[in-house]
C-alpha cells in the first residue's frame, strides 16, 4: 500500500469516528396555532432552538378536515402543539411544559352591560371562533355551566364588521398592541366578574374557578388596553397554555425538548414580558389536564435521591442504634461477669483465710472446725452456681482446686 492510499484510509476512518461523535438531530413538527400571537411565539421557538440541543422544530399547518390541533396531533399528524389547560382530556396527549397564560376576554358591543355573566349572555349573539375550535368549545362550556335556557344564546360562525355580535368570548394572551390596533374592537368594553377585592371572598370568579379547577383568577390592570377598553381593572380568569406532545414520543426526545424550551423561555418572552411567568417548583404535581410526559418526569426527578440515598439517613440511625444496643448488651454482660468474678474472689479470700488460720500445733477441734467451714463455703458456692449467680468457668474450677489444696494443707498440719 502506497503512502497516498494509507493517508486516504486514515482520513476516512477519522471522518467515520467524527461522524459517530456528532449528536443526531431529531426533527419535530409543530402544528401552527390559529391565533397570530401564538404563531409569532411558535416562530420564535423554531428560531431559538439550538442545533446543539439535538432538536430541530418544523412548523406545519393544520391539515384540512381537522378542527383543532389536538385532534390532528392525536391522529398522528405532527409531534407537538399548543393547547390550553382546560381542553378536553385526550388519552394520546402528554404535557411538555406550560408556556404562558391565556386570558378569558369577554367583550361587549352596543353598550350592552350586565351585573352577571348570565344577564350578559341571555338573548345575545356570541362570536367565539368557528365550530369545533378550542375557543368555541370553551365558550359553549361556559354557557352550559350557566344553565341558560335553550336558544338564549346563539353562536355565529363569522365576525361580520357590518353587523358585529353582541358578545365576543376568546381565550388569548395579553396582546396589547394587537387588541388596541384592532378596528373591529372599537366601541367594545371588557366584562369584569367584579372587583379585585372580591377575589377569594366567594365572588363570581371564585365560583368559576371552583367548577373549573384549571382556571385561576386574573386581573387585567387598568389601562392595559387603553382607557376605552380598560378604564378600570378587569377581573377575569386565565388558563395555562401548554406545549403538548403525543404520548408515544420517545422519552429521550421529550427530555431534551423540555430542557431546551426551559433554557430559551427568558429569550422567548424578552419582547413580551407580560407572558413570562416562573414555573411552579412542583411542576410534576401541577394540575394539568394532560399528564406530564415520562421524559419530562425523568428530567424533573434527575436530582432526586435514589431509594437507597433517600433512606440512608434512616439506615444510618438504625445501624447506630443497633451498634449502641449491641455495645450496651456487651457492657451489661461484661459487668455481670465482673460481678460473678468478684463473688468467686471473695470465696478465694475466705478459703485462704481459713487455711492460714490453722497452725501446725492447732488442736484437733480447731482443724475440724476449719475443715467444716471450707466444706460449708464450698456448698454455698455450689448453691450460687445453681442459682446462676456464679459462673461454671475456669474461676470456679480454680476455687474447687483451692478448697482441695486447703483441706490437704490442714490435714498435713496434724502432729
Amino acid at each position: 500500500m502506497d503512502d497516498n492510499s494509507w493517508c486516504r484510509g486514515l482520513i476516512a476512518v477519522t471522518l467515520l469516528l467524527l461522524h459517530g461523535c456528532v449528536r443526531p438531530v431529531t426533527e419535530l413538527d409543530l402544528i401552527i396555532p390559529v391565533l397570530p400571537v401564538e404563531q409569532a411565539i411558535a416562530t420564535q421557538i423554531q428560531a431559538l432552538v439550538r442545533e446543539e440541543s439535538g432538536i430541530r422544530i418544523n412548523l406545519i399547518p393544520l391539515p384540512d378536515g381537522y378542527t383543532s390541533e389536538l385532534e390532528a396531533l392525536e391522529s398522528g399528524y405532527g409531534d407537538i402543539a399548543f393547547a390550553p389547560n382546560n381542553s378536553g382530556y385526550r388519552e394520546g396527549i402528554a404535557t411538555i411544559l406550560p408556556l404562558y397564560p391565556t386570558v378569558l376576554h369577554i367583550a361587549t358591543f352596543n353598550g350592552r352591560t350586565g351585573d352577571s355573566l348570565e344577564d350578559l349572555l341571555r338573548g345575545t349573539t356570541v362570536y367565539a371562533g368557528p365550530p369545533g375550535s378550542i375557543p368555541r368549545l370553551l365558550s359553549e362550556s361556559i354557557t352550559n355551566d350557566l344553565h341558560l335556557s335553550p336558544g338564549a344564546t346563539s353562536f355565529i360562525e363569522e365576525w361580520n364588521s357590518d353587523s358585529p355580535p353582541d358578545v365576543i368570548i376568546v381565550y388569548i394572551p395579553i396582546d396589547r398592541e394587537r387588541v388596541m390596533g384592532n378596528a373591529q374592537l372599537r366601541g367594545a368594553k371588557l366584562f369584569s366578574f367584579g372587583s379585585p377585592h372580591d377575589i377569594g371572598k366567594g365572588s363570581a370568579i371564585d365560583r368559576a374557578v371552583l367548577f373549573n379547577p384549571s382556571l385561576r383568577p386574573y386581573v387585567i390592570p387598568i389601562g392595559t388596553y387603553g382607557e376605552l377598553l380598560t378604564p378600570e381593572p378587569v377581573v377575569t380568569a386565565a388558563v395555562e397554555n401548554l406545549l403538548v406532545a403525543r404520548k408515544d414520543m420517545d422519552d429521550t426526545t421529550a427530555y431534551d425538548l423540555f430542557a431546551e424550551i426551559l433554557r430559551l423561555r427568558p429569550a422567548l418572552f424578552s419582547e413580551r414580558p407580560e407572558l413570562f411567568q416562573p414555573l411552579d417548583e412542583n411542576l410534576d404535581r401541577s394540575n394539568f389536564v394532560f399528564g406530564l410526559h415520562l421524559g419530562v418526569l425523568g428530567f424533573l426527578q434527575r436530582d432526586e435521591p435514589s431509594l437507597l440515598e433517600r433512606y440512608s439517613g434512616v439506615a444510618e440511625l438504625f445501624i447506630t442504634l443497633l451498634v449502641g444496643t449491641v455495645s450496651g448488651l456487651f457492657a451489661v454482660v461484661k459487668i455481670y461477669r465482673i460481678r460473678r468474678k468478684n463473688r468467686i474472689d471473695k470465696f478465694y479470700v475466705e478459703v485462704i483465710g481459713i487455711r492460714d488460720s490453722v497452725s501446725p500445733d492447732a488442736m484437733p477441734a480447731e482443724r475440724d472446725a476449719a475443715v467444716a467451714k471450707i466444706h460449708a463455703l464450698k456448698n454455698r458456692a455450689f448453691d450460687l452456681l445453681v442459682d446462676e449467680r456464679l459462673a461454671a468457668d475456669e474461676s470456679f474450677r480454680l476455687f474447687i482446686e483451692l478448697t482441695r489444696d486447703a483441706l490437704n494443707d490442714i490435714d498435713d498440719k496434724k502432729p
